[in-house]
């Protein structure tokens, strides 16, 4: 079960530095960032749609980044509870 926590936030970190890098790369109304790597749209990497690309990949990363939030969330409620309960439990025996 550790296996599968830490795999799912290796996971939910790649996708931080993965959305984090798509926002930097896109272009602004004033020619930000996105202008450093490629100039112009027609001459980039997936054609002249770019700007539509990036766009739905960086929703698609959104998503993903709200659904792992929401997952790792639950997850550490139900394993920090069930710890503390354990704990409750054991010092009132005491």
């Amino acid at each position: 079960m550790n296996f599968l926590f830490y795999f799912t936030l290796g996971l939910f970190f790649l996708n931080c530095l993965i959305l984090s890098s798509l926002v930097l790369v896109q272009e602004s109304r004033s020619m930000g960032l996105g202008a450093s790597f490629g100039g112009d749209a027609g001459t980039s990497l997936f054609g002249t749609s770019t700007a539509d690309i990036l766009k739905k990949m960086t929703a698609a990363c959104g998503i993903i980044f709200a659904l792992l939030c929401f997952v790792l969330s639950i997850w550490t409620t139900m394993t920090t509870g069930s710890e503390s309960n354990e704990t409750v439990s054991t010092e009132l025996v005491r």
